[in-house]
Parts: structure tokens; C-alpha cells; sequence
């Protein structure tokens, strides 16, 4: 057991940060005399002297500042355990599951687990980066307190939260812009596709144009856009995912006069918004204000950019 109680760690630093014992004694609403002796006890207990007095004041002497200093992170961390403990037996939830789709947009993503984890730094969170049936698989196991997804959830009711926008892209120097007119399906069909691989465990699905002889299938949006910067194929691919490499040159949307470009809405949906605790209910609303804020942001500097 520690020598040094938490409470006179916390007596000390009030005796520190109002400059003398008459002060702190008010401030803590405790005696003067009570707050002496508790310094003085913990100087006997450790043996180290952590005040000296300067004339009528008091100030930490070296190895005060250093024990001072380190004391803080434990009254720091006892408040923040307290207020974990406070808002569990409120009904918060130690942790979020969250199941999002990875067609969602990035930045959105991103702007929404930080905007949650200031309001919630203790809870853990569990992200889940799904791919079509993915999410929902998860929904219907219970395993997911929320997912965001472009696939209808049977029995549940979902909200709509942002429509992302496919375009079918390629290297510059792909074979398919080499041929220097519009395409149609039956030229896609003769190169290599790059799809992404449905995450659910038992009924996958497909989805979109899959009528390509060749084609390459992986688990993840990022290591189809890696292979698309390498010139390995073409695909269908979010417009917020490639925005960097279509300004850059890197990729260049296919000369496609219709399906070139499709929409899927997106929607998130609680695995029992009645039931959802105050965690779950904060990540949805943290999800909606960064769609708003961070996909408004981006088509502002679309609309900019494009002649």
C-alpha cells in the first residue's frame, strides 16, 4: 500500500496553487491546521522535504517540484476515473462498436472518431471497416451497436446520411484511354477489373458492373487504389477516395457515356436506437456533423477546381 494518501498529494497542490495554507484552507474548506499537518506528515512519510518557507509564504523546493509534478498525473487520473465511474453508472457504455461501410468518405470518418473522442475520451472504441454485407452481417449478429452501410438492413430502419459517388477510373497510360474515343461495356469486358471483396462471413453479394473476363478481387478499397495508381486495372471507385489522384493526373475517370459515374446512398442504422446508451447516440450524431461539414468542404473544392 502507498505511504502517501491521494489526499494529501491533493492538499499539497492546493497549498502550491494558492500560495500559502490560509488560502488553500479556503479554497479546500478545510482548517489550515489540517492541511499543515498533512503536508508535514507527507514529508515525514517520504522523507524528503517538499516546502520551505519564505517569510510568510511558502514555496516547493526542488524535489517538491519534481514529486509535485508527478503527484498531478495521479490526481489528474483519479478525477478522470471517478468521472468514468460517474458516467457508467448513468448508463454510459464502456465501448462502441461501429461497423462502416469503406465506401465511406475518409475525412468524414476520421473527423467524426475525433470529434467523439473528445466528448468521450474513455470510451473504447471498435471500428469495423465493412464492405457491402459486412456491416449488416454484423447488424443481424448483434455484434455492431451502429453501422453505416449502402446495403438495406431487413427489420431495421435506417437513416440516410450521404450519397457517395463512383466513378470508373484508370491510369492515364491504361490501355483503355490509349484507344482514344468513348467506351462501352464490351471494352471493359476485355481488361482487367479491380473490385473489392464482400466482408460478410456468410452471405456475400455482389455488386455493380462484374462482366469483366478478367478480374482482380481484394479486401480492401486501399489496395485497390494502390493497384490502380500501378496500372493494374480499372474500377468503379469513390469519388472522395480518389480526389487526390484525379487533380494530381494520377488517375483519369473513363470516357464511359453512361455508367461512368453511379450513386449509392449511404444510411446508418442502430442495432436498437432505443436501447442505444449515450456513446452510441454521440458516434451517430459525431457521423451526421462531419458528413455536413467535412463532404460540404469537399465539393466546395470541387466546384473550384473544375474548369
Amino acid at each position: 500500500m502507498s505511504r502517501v494518501t491521494l489526499s494529501q498529494w491533493q492538499m499539497l497542490a492546493a497549498v502550491v496553487d494558492h500560495g500559502g495554507f490560509a488560502r488553500a484552507a479556503e479554497a479546500v474548506h478545510k482548517s489550515p491546521s489540517t492541511l499543515n499537518h498533512a503536508v508535514h506528515k507527507l514529508e515525514e512519510q517520504l522523507g524528503v522535504q517538499v516546502l520551505e518557507p519564505i517569510g510568510r509564504q511558502v514555496r516547493l523546493t526542488e524535489a517538491g517540484e519534481l514529486l509535485l509534478r508527478r503527484a498531478r498525473q495521479l490526481i489528474e487520473s483519479a478525477a478522470s476515473l471517478e468521472d468514468v465511474a460517474t458516467r457508467l453508472a448513468a448508463g454510459l457504455e464502456a465501448e462502441v462498436v461501429v461497423a462502416i461501410d469503406q465506401v465511406f468518405p475518409a475525412a468524414a470518418q476520421a473527423k467524426a472518431l475525433e470529434r467523439f473522442s473528445e466528448t468521450y475520451p474513455q470510451v473504447r472504441v471498435q471500428l469495423h471497416e465493412s464492405v457491402l454485407n459486412g456491416g449488416i452481417e454484423m447488424l443481424y449478429d448483434g455484434r455492431a451497436d451502429l453501422v453505416v452501410s449502402g446495403i438495406e438492413a431487413q427489420g431495421f430502419l435506417g437513416e440516410p446520411l450521404v450519397a457517395v459517388r463512383f466513378v470508373a477510373v484508370a491510369h492515364p497510360q491504361h490501355a483503355l484511354h490509349q484507344l482514344g474515343r468513348s467506351l462501352d461495356l464490351r471494352d471493359l469486358a476485355q481488361h482487367r477489373q479491380l473490385v473489392v471483396r464482400d466482408s460478410a462471413l456468410r452471405q456475400s453479394t455482389n455488386a455493380g458492373w462484374l462482366k469483366a473476363e478478367q478480374r482482380w478481387t481484394v479486401s480492401h478499397l486501399n489496395t485497390s487504389l494502390d493497384m490502380l495508381r500501378r496500372g493494374l486495372g480499372f474500377a468503379w471507385m469513390p469519388e472522395t477516395r480518389i480526389s487526390d489522384e484525379l487533380k494530381s493526373g494520377q488517375l483519369k475517370p473513363l470516357p464511359l457515356p453512361a455508367g461512368g459515374i453511379r450513386e449509392v446512398p449511404i444510411q446508418m442504422i442502430f442495432r436498437d436506437r432505443d436501447r442505444a446508451g449515450p456513446a452510441a447516440h454521440a458516434m451517430a450524431a459525431a457521423l451526421k456533423q462531419a458528413v455536413v461539414s467535412e463532404c460540404a468542404l469537399h465539393d466546395s473544392t470541387d466546384s473550384n477546381e473544375r474548369p
